[in-house]
């Protein structure tokens, strides 16, 4: 198993960044690949980006893709998601997630993911 505790999130202007950071407990951190997830007031959970065990390989929501970046490392048992042009839209709470697989195979389906963190809000402004 594997505790997680995300990071970064707040208030930002609409063109902004933010990075949100997700520390993960124990020397097994590795074997998990990651995801990234938000949910909004009123809607269902939904996927962000996904990050293979070595970080080698990388997946991203069409909503996200060229504005956000995933990346992890593996040495400080953390992932990242660097968050550029930001949009209202992108409003919601933010989670990291961790799955025992070696690739990115159903990585956008929340329930394939056996650890969460708490989550961070992230609030973008108009």
């Amino acid at each position: 198993q594997v505790q997680l505790v995300e990071s970064g999130g707040g208030l930002v202007q609409a063109g902004g960044s933010l990075r949100l950071s997700c520390a993960a407990s124990g020397r097994t951190f590795s074997s998990y690949a990651m995801g990234w997830f938000r949910q909004a007031a009123g809607k269902e959970r939904e996927f962000v980006a996904g990050v293979s065990r070595s970080g080698g390989n990388t997946n991203y929501a069409d909503s996200v893709k060229g504005r956000f970046t995933i990346s992890r490392d593996n040495d400080k048992n953390t992932v990242y998601l660097q968050m550029n042009s930001l949009k209202p839209e992108d409003t919601a709470v933010y989670s990291c997630a961790a799955r025992p697989t070696s690739g990115l195979t159903s990585a956008w389906v929340p329930r394939e993911y056996h650890f969460w963190g708490q989550g961070t809000q992230v609030t973008v402004s108009s």
